[in-house]
């Protein structure tokens, strides 16, 4: 039993061993053939890797061989251009070469025919000098005869002759000057009577004449007992706070309001009405009354100013300049309420502005703001127009509005066509019959330095200031003065007078020369 188990177990023992032993030589036989297939296909690989190499080798040169030969074609036709261009320039500088001698050539017989055109004109100057020198020693020979002849040197002869040609020209110049005028005031007249009769026509305004005074109404004399008040006390304070004076005498019915401030009798006014009217009056009610009246006036400046500015179709006023436009309600100007007067003057200007084709816009503006001079708050001691260009530099007027404003007295230079115009209309606004009234002693004044002014003149013998001053007629000498020097003094006289009066309207100026011979048959 025990040599049958290990029979058995040998058994075991050598088949295994037999089986790993045949493995192993399995696997050296395995390993065997497939070295030998990879190695086989290994060299067919790369036999076909040599066959595909030699193919793209030999495709390489095929190209470069082509590539060769298409650059060394370029080169060729590159070369070939090449010389066809040396060749093409070779030429054009030949031709300019030849062109250059046959240019110099010429230039070298032209220098040659200077040359000699120069020594035939050098000749010539010396005959010329010599000519020269001949006629200068006769004009002096017979310059000495002359002055022997005539006792006079040259120099005063030549001073004697440009005299009398300077009297022939002047005499010409005055003749001339008022052929132009004539001419031009024939050709302008038609036109400019038009413009302005059409303006003046087409703009109606009332006259109104204001003065220093105001008169309230009262019903009866009892109520200026109470106005008086116990020992004048009411009366008192009334003017106090108001700066007017209040004149109650025996006229019935009536009270007098004095002052030369249109605003402050205004405002006496509206407070004695409301006093009246209240029944209360003693001072502490009149310090109230009238506080409260200087607001109510105030209110309704801006809002005359307002309403003026809409019914002109005048926009985008500065509320200072609003409040300016209704101050001139209350303010005149030789008698003539301000606010109408401006109100007209700009209707005016709108007018004249369409005639003309100019901007209507501008030139209505400019003539309601042409007097905001004569209530503006800061009395400087400046003409009215510049103050009020002033005025409206400051609240940023545009320029022309500005100039136009400066310039309607001359104070300055007018540099735009709106100036004139308003220039114009203030004056035509200014001179309607009834629209100003004067005092007697400016007017006065104003006639005697009229008369002045032309008296000033040489040759005159007597002036007279007529028709209001519209006119001013001189009479000169005959003997002094001849037809020429009145055109002249005529001329000059206008030209003074605008630049040193002012007056509304225009002035006409006669010269009379008067020339009479009288005999007596006896």
């Amino acid at each position: 039993m025990l040599l049958l188990n290990i029979t058995t177990t040998t058994l075991i023992i050598i088949a295994a061993v037999a089986l790993v032993v045949g493995l192993a030589v399995g696997y050296l036989i395995t390993a065997t053939l497939l070295k030998k297939a990879v190695i086989k296909e290994q060299t067919v690989l790369l036999e076909e890797a040599k066959e595909k190499a030699e193919v793209i080798k030999k495709e390489r040169i095929l190209q470069a061989k082509e590539k060769f030969l298409q650059m060394k074609d370029e080169h060729e036709k590159a070369c070939n251009e090449r010389k066809r261009e040396l060749a093409s320039a070779e030429n054009r500088i030949n031709q300019l070469t030849q062109t250059a001698n046959k240019k110099m050539e010429e230039v070298q017989r032209k220098a040659k025919e200077v040359q000699a055109a120069q020594q035939r004109v050098e000749a010539q100057m010396e005959g010329i000098d010599k000519k020269k020198a001949d006629l200068d020693r006769i004009y002096t020979e017979e310059t000495k005869k002359l002055e022997s002849i005539s006792g006079l040197s040259a120099k005063e002869a030549k001073a004697q002759l440009i005299e009398l040609i300077k009297e022939d020209a002047q005499a010409d110049a005055m003749v001339y000057v008022k052929e132009v005028t004539e001419e031009a005031k024939m050709s302008a007249a038609q036109t400019a009577k038009k413009i302005v009769l059409e303006t003046i026509q087409r703009t109606a305004s009332e006259t109104a004449v204001e003065n220093t005074v105001s008169v309230f109404n009262i019903e009866n004399d009892e109520i200026k007992g109470r106005i008086i008040g116990r020992e004048g006390r009411n009366i008192r304070a009334l003017e106090s706070l108001t700066g007017v004076e209040i004149i109650i005498d025996d006229s019935p019915d009536a009270i007098l309001i004095s002052g030369f401030d249109p605003i402050r009798r205004e405002i006496a006014r509206l407070s004695l009405q409301k006093l009246v009217t209240d029944g209360r009056i003693h001072p502490a009610r009149i310090e109230e009354v009238v506080h409260k009246v200087e607001k109510q006036v105030d209110q309704e400046i801006i809002e005359i100013g307002k309403r003026t500015s809409i019914d002109l179709g005048i926009h985008n006023l500065n509320p200072e300049l609003i409040k300016m436009v209704g101050r001139m309600k209350y303010r005149t100007s030789y008698g003539q309420n301000l606010l109408q007067h401006s109100i007209e003057t700009a209707k005016l200007c709108a007018t004249m502005a369409a005639e003309l084709g100019l901007n209507v816009k501008a030139a209505k503006r400019a003539g309601l703001l042409h007097d905001i001079g004569k209530v503006a708050e800061n009395e400087e001691e400046l003409p009215h127009a510049i103050l009020g260009m002033k005025v409206a530099e400051r609240l940023k007027e545009k320029p022309d509005i500005c100039n136009a404003i400066g310039a309607h007295h001359d104070e300055i230079e007018m540099d735009n066509l709106i100036s004139p115009i308003v220039q114009v209309c203030d004056a035509i606004s200014g001179a309607r019959p009834g629209a100003r009234r004067e005092v007697v002693e400016a007017y006065i004044q104003r006639l005697n330095k009229l008369e002045e002014i032309a008296m000033s003149y040489p040759g005159v013998v007597k002036t007279y200031a007529i028709q209001a001053g519209r006119e001013l007629r001189v009479i000169v000498g005959a003997d002094k003065v001849t037809d020429q020097d009145a055109d002249r003094i005529a001329y000059d006289l206008s030209k003074q007078i605008q630049t040193e009066m002012t007056y509304p309207g225009q002035i006409k100026i006669t010269v009379i020369r008067e020339t009479r011979a009288v005999s007596y048959a006896k």
